[in-house]
Protein backbone atom coordinates (compact mmCIF):
# COMPACT_ATOMS: atom_id res chain seq x y z
CA UNK A 1 0.00 0.00 0.00
CA UNK A 2 1.02 3.46 -0.53
CA UNK A 3 2.73 5.53 1.65
CA UNK A 4 -0.52 8.29 1.12
CA UNK A 5 -2.55 5.78 2.43
CA UNK A 6 -0.93 4.54 5.46
CA UNK A 7 -0.99 8.19 6.61
CA UNK A 8 -4.67 8.53 5.29
CA UNK A 9 -5.42 5.51 7.93
CA UNK A 10 -3.84 7.32 10.19
CA UNK A 11 -5.29 10.49 10.69
CA UNK A 12 -8.60 8.70 10.09
CA UNK A 13 -7.63 6.46 13.60
CA UNK A 14 -6.45 9.46 15.00
CA UNK A 15 -9.36 11.56 14.46
CA UNK A 16 -11.83 8.81 15.40
CA UNK A 17 -10.25 7.68 18.71
CA UNK A 18 -10.23 11.77 19.48
CA UNK A 19 -14.00 11.40 18.57
CA UNK A 20 -14.46 8.29 21.04
CA UNK A 21 -12.43 9.97 23.71
CA UNK A 22 -14.95 13.41 23.68
CA UNK A 23 -17.91 10.53 23.54
CA UNK A 24 -16.62 8.76 26.57
CA UNK A 25 -15.82 12.38 28.21
CA UNK A 26 -19.72 13.57 27.31
CA UNK A 27 -21.41 10.31 29.40
CA UNK A 28 -21.09 8.15 25.83
CA UNK A 29 -19.30 4.58 26.47
CA UNK A 30 -17.45 4.79 23.32
CA UNK A 31 -14.90 2.18 24.89
CA UNK A 32 -11.59 0.65 22.81
CA UNK A 33 -13.84 -2.26 21.68
CA UNK A 34 -16.72 -0.23 20.28
CA UNK A 35 -14.00 1.91 18.85
CA UNK A 36 -12.25 -0.81 17.11
CA UNK A 37 -15.83 -1.83 15.79
CA UNK A 38 -16.46 1.70 14.20
CA UNK A 39 -13.20 1.60 12.31
CA UNK A 40 -13.54 -1.40 11.11
CA UNK A 41 -16.46 -0.19 9.45
CA UNK A 42 -15.47 2.63 8.28
CA UNK A 43 -12.73 0.80 6.50
CA UNK A 44 -15.38 -0.98 4.47
CA UNK A 45 -17.87 2.24 3.81
CA UNK A 46 -14.99 4.68 3.52
CA UNK A 47 -14.88 7.99 5.57
CA UNK A 48 -15.77 10.69 2.99
CA UNK A 49 -19.50 10.91 3.40
CA UNK A 50 -20.35 12.62 6.68
CA UNK A 51 -23.73 10.57 6.63
CA UNK A 52 -21.73 7.47 6.20
CA UNK A 53 -19.49 8.46 9.34
CA UNK A 54 -22.40 9.23 11.29
CA UNK A 55 -24.42 6.34 11.00
CA UNK A 56 -21.14 4.23 11.49
CA UNK A 57 -20.24 5.88 15.01
CA UNK A 58 -24.05 5.75 15.96
CA UNK A 59 -24.49 1.93 15.68
CA UNK A 60 -21.26 1.04 16.97
CA UNK A 61 -20.37 3.23 19.66
CA UNK A 62 -23.75 3.87 21.59
CA UNK A 63 -24.77 1.23 23.81
CA UNK A 64 -28.52 2.64 24.36
CA UNK A 65 -31.21 5.29 23.12
CA UNK A 66 -30.43 7.38 25.98
CA UNK A 67 -27.12 7.86 24.59
CA UNK A 68 -28.26 9.09 21.43
CA UNK A 69 -29.23 12.80 21.96
CA UNK A 70 -25.31 13.07 23.70
CA UNK A 71 -24.14 11.18 20.57
CA UNK A 72 -25.60 13.97 18.52
CA UNK A 73 -24.45 17.08 19.97
CA UNK A 74 -20.86 16.01 20.30
CA UNK A 75 -21.16 14.62 17.20
CA UNK A 76 -22.09 18.00 15.84
CA UNK A 77 -19.57 19.92 18.33
CA UNK A 78 -16.54 17.70 16.82
CA UNK A 79 -17.13 18.14 13.42
CA UNK A 80 -18.36 21.40 12.58
CA UNK A 81 -22.25 20.58 12.41
CA UNK A 82 -22.03 18.20 9.43
CA UNK A 83 -24.05 15.85 11.37
CA UNK A 84 -27.36 14.32 8.78
CA UNK A 85 -30.89 15.98 9.61
CA UNK A 86 -33.81 13.44 9.59
CA UNK A 87 -36.98 14.12 8.12
CA UNK A 88 -38.86 15.51 11.44
CA UNK A 89 -41.84 12.73 12.25
CA UNK A 90 -45.21 13.82 12.40
CA UNK A 91 -46.51 15.48 14.91
CA UNK A 92 -49.45 13.37 16.98
CA UNK A 93 -51.30 15.01 19.87
CA UNK A 94 -52.28 13.08 22.56
CA UNK A 95 -55.42 13.87 24.93
CA UNK A 96 -55.63 11.93 28.34
CA UNK A 97 -57.31 12.86 31.73
CA UNK A 98 -55.30 13.19 34.66
CA UNK A 99 -56.17 12.51 37.84
CA UNK A 100 -55.81 13.89 41.01
CA UNK A 101 -52.96 12.46 43.79
CA UNK A 102 -53.98 13.49 47.65
CA UNK A 103 -56.32 16.08 46.16
CA UNK A 104 -53.34 18.02 44.46
CA UNK A 105 -53.85 17.97 40.73
CA UNK A 106 -51.70 15.95 38.76
CA UNK A 107 -50.09 18.69 36.65
CA UNK A 108 -49.01 20.58 39.00
CA UNK A 109 -47.74 17.18 41.05
CA UNK A 110 -45.78 16.91 37.39
CA UNK A 111 -44.54 20.58 37.49
CA UNK A 112 -43.37 19.91 41.00
CA UNK A 113 -41.54 16.48 39.91
CA UNK A 114 -40.30 18.39 36.85
CA UNK A 115 -38.50 21.17 39.18
CA UNK A 116 -37.48 18.26 41.81
CA UNK A 117 -35.60 16.59 39.22
CA UNK A 118 -34.11 19.79 37.55
CA UNK A 119 -32.41 21.25 40.84
CA UNK A 120 -29.91 19.52 41.09
CA UNK A 121 -28.78 19.81 37.83
CA UNK A 122 -29.80 23.80 38.44
CA UNK A 123 -27.78 24.29 41.80
CA UNK A 124 -24.65 22.33 39.44
CA UNK A 125 -24.74 24.97 37.16
CA UNK A 126 -24.74 28.12 39.30
CA UNK A 127 -21.97 26.74 41.69
CA UNK A 128 -18.71 27.70 42.34
CA UNK A 129 -16.46 25.72 40.50
CA UNK A 130 -13.99 26.52 43.24
CA UNK A 131 -16.15 24.46 45.86
CA UNK A 132 -17.06 22.01 43.76
CA UNK A 133 -16.29 18.10 44.04
CA UNK A 134 -13.27 16.04 41.45
CA UNK A 135 -16.44 14.47 40.27
CA UNK A 136 -18.71 17.23 39.98
CA UNK A 137 -15.96 19.25 38.04
CA UNK A 138 -15.95 16.22 35.40
CA UNK A 139 -18.97 16.80 35.00
CA UNK A 140 -18.86 20.51 34.12
CA UNK A 141 -16.05 19.91 31.98
CA UNK A 142 -18.12 17.48 30.01
CA UNK A 143 -21.10 19.86 29.46
CA UNK A 144 -18.19 22.28 28.19
CA UNK A 145 -17.07 20.36 25.87
CA UNK A 146 -20.82 20.45 24.23
CA UNK A 147 -20.92 24.15 25.01
CA UNK A 148 -21.89 25.87 21.67
CA UNK A 149 -20.30 29.53 21.91
CA UNK A 150 -22.18 32.16 19.40
CA UNK A 151 -20.13 34.63 17.57
CA UNK A 152 -21.64 38.18 16.48
CA UNK A 153 -20.71 38.87 12.50
CA UNK A 154 -19.29 41.94 11.62
CA UNK A 155 -19.43 43.17 7.90
CA UNK A 156 -17.07 42.46 5.50
CA UNK A 157 -15.16 44.48 2.45
CA UNK A 158 -16.21 41.81 0.37
CA UNK A 159 -19.41 41.89 -1.75
CA UNK A 160 -21.62 38.82 -2.27
CA UNK A 161 -25.12 38.78 -4.70
CA UNK A 162 -27.96 39.66 -2.74
CA UNK A 163 -31.75 39.77 -3.19
CA UNK A 164 -31.48 43.73 -2.33
CA UNK A 165 -28.35 46.45 -2.10
CA UNK A 166 -26.20 48.10 -4.57
CA UNK A 167 -27.01 47.53 -8.36
CA UNK A 168 -24.77 45.05 -9.55
CA UNK A 169 -24.33 45.98 -13.64
CA UNK A 170 -21.83 43.36 -14.54
CA UNK A 171 -24.38 40.87 -13.26
CA UNK A 172 -27.07 42.08 -14.45
CA UNK A 173 -25.60 42.39 -18.12
CA UNK A 174 -24.31 38.72 -18.01
CA UNK A 175 -27.94 37.64 -16.87
CA UNK A 176 -29.45 39.37 -20.08
CA UNK A 177 -26.82 38.22 -22.72
CA UNK A 178 -27.97 35.14 -21.03
CA UNK A 179 -31.44 35.58 -22.05
CA UNK A 180 -31.05 36.71 -25.77
CA UNK A 181 -30.44 40.43 -24.61
CA UNK A 182 -34.17 40.72 -22.70
CA UNK A 183 -33.51 42.04 -19.02
CA UNK A 184 -35.40 39.84 -16.57
CA UNK A 185 -34.69 41.17 -13.41
CA UNK A 186 -32.03 43.41 -12.44
CA UNK A 187 -28.59 42.07 -10.42
CA UNK A 188 -28.22 43.26 -6.69
CA UNK A 189 -25.09 42.99 -4.34
CA UNK A 190 -24.18 43.51 -0.44
CA UNK A 191 -21.68 43.25 1.57
CA UNK A 192 -20.82 40.30 3.11
CA UNK A 193 -20.56 39.17 6.88
CA UNK A 194 -18.00 37.23 8.55
CA UNK A 195 -17.59 36.29 11.99
CA UNK A 196 -16.12 39.03 14.93
CA UNK A 197 -12.97 38.02 15.69
CA UNK A 198 -12.30 37.44 19.66
CA UNK A 199 -9.42 37.26 21.55
CA UNK A 200 -9.11 35.71 25.28
CA UNK A 201 -6.62 35.89 27.36
CA UNK A 202 -6.45 34.00 30.38
CA UNK A 203 -5.23 34.27 33.86
CA UNK A 204 -3.02 31.30 35.06
CA UNK A 205 -1.29 32.95 37.94
CA UNK A 206 -1.17 31.48 41.62
CA UNK A 207 -4.93 33.37 42.61
CA UNK A 208 -6.03 32.31 39.74
CA UNK A 209 -5.53 28.56 39.68
CA UNK A 210 -9.14 27.31 41.10
CA UNK A 211 -10.81 28.59 37.92
CA UNK A 212 -7.89 28.76 35.25
CA UNK A 213 -8.49 25.13 34.14
CA UNK A 214 -12.11 25.71 33.45
CA UNK A 215 -11.61 29.18 31.55
CA UNK A 216 -9.44 27.66 29.14
CA UNK A 217 -11.27 24.79 28.85
CA UNK A 218 -14.09 27.52 27.89
CA UNK A 219 -11.36 28.74 25.54
CA UNK A 220 -11.05 25.56 23.91
CA UNK A 221 -15.20 25.78 22.78
CA UNK A 222 -14.34 29.29 21.90
CA UNK A 223 -11.99 28.26 18.89
CA UNK A 224 -13.99 25.36 18.60
CA UNK A 225 -16.64 27.39 17.13
CA UNK A 226 -14.47 29.60 15.49
CA UNK A 227 -11.21 28.76 14.92
CA UNK A 228 -10.34 31.17 12.24
CA UNK A 229 -11.23 33.99 14.18
CA UNK A 230 -9.88 33.46 17.85
CA UNK A 231 -6.67 33.73 19.56
CA UNK A 232 -6.53 32.37 23.07
CA UNK A 233 -3.08 33.59 25.32
CA UNK A 234 -2.43 32.51 28.71
CA UNK A 235 -1.24 35.55 30.92
CA UNK A 236 1.07 35.80 33.94
CA UNK A 237 4.15 36.56 34.35
CA UNK A 238 4.76 36.17 30.49
CA UNK A 239 2.54 36.43 26.93
CA UNK A 240 2.07 32.74 26.03
CA UNK A 241 0.02 31.70 22.85
CA UNK A 242 -1.83 28.80 22.93
CA UNK A 243 -4.45 28.98 20.31
CA UNK A 244 -2.56 26.28 18.42
CA UNK A 245 -3.03 23.60 21.11
CA UNK A 246 -6.31 24.66 21.28
CA UNK A 247 -7.55 23.79 17.86
CA UNK A 248 -7.45 20.18 19.22
CA UNK A 249 -10.46 18.66 18.79
CA UNK A 250 -10.25 16.16 21.62
CA UNK A 251 -10.58 18.51 25.19
CA UNK A 252 -8.48 15.99 26.64
CA UNK A 253 -5.68 16.22 24.03
CA UNK A 254 -6.36 20.13 24.04
CA UNK A 255 -5.34 20.40 27.48
CA UNK A 256 -2.76 18.20 27.97
CA UNK A 257 -0.91 20.14 25.27
CA UNK A 258 -2.03 23.37 26.97
CA UNK A 259 -0.35 22.44 30.28
CA UNK A 260 3.11 21.87 28.30
CA UNK A 261 3.26 24.83 26.36
CA UNK A 262 2.16 27.37 29.51
CA UNK A 263 5.43 27.51 31.32
CA UNK A 264 4.36 30.18 34.32
CA UNK A 265 1.75 28.26 35.66
CA UNK A 266 0.58 29.34 39.17
CA UNK A 267 3.22 32.47 39.10
CA UNK A 268 2.39 35.81 39.64
CA UNK A 269 0.39 38.25 37.31
CA UNK A 270 2.20 41.42 35.39
CA UNK A 271 -0.85 41.87 33.66
CA UNK A 272 0.04 45.85 32.47
CA UNK A 273 3.30 44.29 31.00
CA UNK A 274 1.51 41.42 29.58
CA UNK A 275 -0.82 43.76 28.04
CA UNK A 276 1.63 45.96 26.29
CA UNK A 277 3.55 42.93 25.24
CA UNK A 278 0.23 41.73 23.20
CA UNK A 279 -0.47 45.39 22.06
CA UNK A 280 2.84 45.52 20.53
CA UNK A 281 2.69 41.62 19.05
CA UNK A 282 -0.81 41.36 17.78
CA UNK A 283 -3.46 43.26 16.17
CA UNK A 284 -7.05 43.18 17.99
CA UNK A 285 -8.66 45.87 15.46
CA UNK A 286 -12.51 44.89 15.19
CA UNK A 287 -12.18 42.10 17.60
CA UNK A 288 -13.46 42.00 21.08
CA UNK A 289 -11.07 41.12 23.68
CA UNK A 290 -11.48 39.25 26.62
CA UNK A 291 -9.63 38.89 29.80
CA UNK A 292 -10.72 36.55 32.63
CA UNK A 293 -8.45 37.39 35.65
CA UNK A 294 -9.23 38.48 38.88
CA UNK A 295 -7.11 41.61 38.48
CA UNK A 296 -4.64 40.79 41.34
CA UNK A 297 -1.88 43.14 39.58
CA UNK A 298 1.63 42.65 40.91
CA UNK A 299 3.09 44.93 38.75
CA UNK A 300 2.34 48.66 38.49
CA UNK A 301 -1.29 49.26 37.98
CA UNK A 302 -0.80 52.38 36.55
CA UNK A 303 1.05 51.06 33.40
CA UNK A 304 -2.49 48.56 33.37
CA UNK A 305 -4.47 51.37 32.80
CA UNK A 306 -2.44 53.01 30.28
CA UNK A 307 -2.37 49.65 28.10
CA UNK A 308 -6.25 49.28 29.08
CA UNK A 309 -6.75 52.33 27.74
CA UNK A 310 -5.02 51.68 24.18
CA UNK A 311 -6.53 48.75 24.30
CA UNK A 312 -10.28 50.14 24.28
CA UNK A 313 -9.19 52.47 21.51
CA UNK A 314 -8.00 49.42 19.01
CA UNK A 315 -10.93 47.13 20.20
CA UNK A 316 -14.33 46.54 19.17
CA UNK A 317 -15.42 45.81 22.75
CA UNK A 318 -13.63 44.41 25.77
CA UNK A 319 -15.43 42.33 28.34
CA UNK A 320 -13.68 41.89 31.94
CA UNK A 321 -14.47 38.31 33.42
CA UNK A 322 -13.48 38.05 36.88
CA UNK A 323 -14.56 34.59 39.09
CA UNK A 324 -14.82 36.86 42.25
CA UNK A 325 -17.78 39.10 40.96
CA UNK A 326 -20.55 36.18 41.00
CA UNK A 327 -19.40 36.26 44.77
CA UNK A 328 -22.10 37.75 47.12
CA UNK A 329 -21.07 41.67 48.46
CA UNK A 330 -17.99 41.30 46.22
CA UNK A 331 -16.46 44.94 45.26
CA UNK A 332 -13.82 45.36 42.83
CA UNK A 333 -11.11 47.21 45.15
CA UNK A 334 -7.87 45.49 44.15
CA UNK A 335 -5.58 47.79 42.06
CA UNK A 336 -5.57 46.40 38.85
CA UNK A 337 -9.04 45.63 38.89
CA UNK A 338 -9.81 50.14 39.21
CA UNK A 339 -7.09 50.59 37.20
CA UNK A 340 -9.13 48.81 34.51
CA UNK A 341 -12.91 49.04 34.76
CA UNK A 342 -13.19 52.59 33.50
CA UNK A 343 -12.41 51.18 30.19
CA UNK A 344 -14.14 47.46 30.08
CA UNK A 345 -17.70 47.96 28.14
CA UNK A 346 -19.01 44.66 30.05
CA UNK A 347 -17.78 43.20 33.25
CA UNK A 348 -18.95 39.95 33.89
CA UNK A 349 -18.81 36.66 36.06
CA UNK A 350 -16.66 33.35 35.37
CA UNK A 351 -16.88 31.20 38.42
CA UNK A 352 -19.79 28.64 37.26
CA UNK A 353 -21.52 27.02 34.22
CA UNK A 354 -24.16 29.65 34.02
CA UNK A 355 -21.62 32.55 33.82
CA UNK A 356 -19.91 30.58 31.36
CA UNK A 357 -22.75 30.25 29.33
CA UNK A 358 -23.39 33.79 29.84
CA UNK A 359 -20.46 34.63 28.22
CA UNK A 360 -21.06 32.32 25.42
CA UNK A 361 -24.20 34.19 24.63
CA UNK A 362 -22.36 37.83 25.08
CA UNK A 363 -19.97 37.07 22.21
CA UNK A 364 -23.00 35.81 20.18
CA UNK A 365 -23.66 39.16 20.43
CA UNK A 366 -26.87 39.02 22.89
CA UNK A 367 -26.32 41.46 25.81
CA UNK A 368 -28.72 41.53 28.77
Amino acid sequence: MAEGAHGGERDLVAVMTGFARTLRAAGVPADHERTQALLRALTVLGADSPRGVYWAGRLTLCASADDLPRYDRVFDAYFGGTRPRPASPPMVTVTRSVTTLSGIPGQEREREDRAAAASPAEVLRTRDVAAMTAAELAEVRRLLALLRVGRERRRSRRFGPSRRGRLDGGATIRETLRHGGQTVRLRHRAHRTRPRGVVLLVDVSGSMSPYADTLLRLGHAVVRAEPRATEVFSVGTRLTRITAELRRRDPAAAMEAVSAAIPDWSGGTRLGEELRSFLRLHDAAGATVVIASDGWERGDAALLGAQMARLSRTAYRVVWVNPHKGQEGYLPLTAGMRAALPYVDDFVAGHSLAAFEALARLLGGRRA
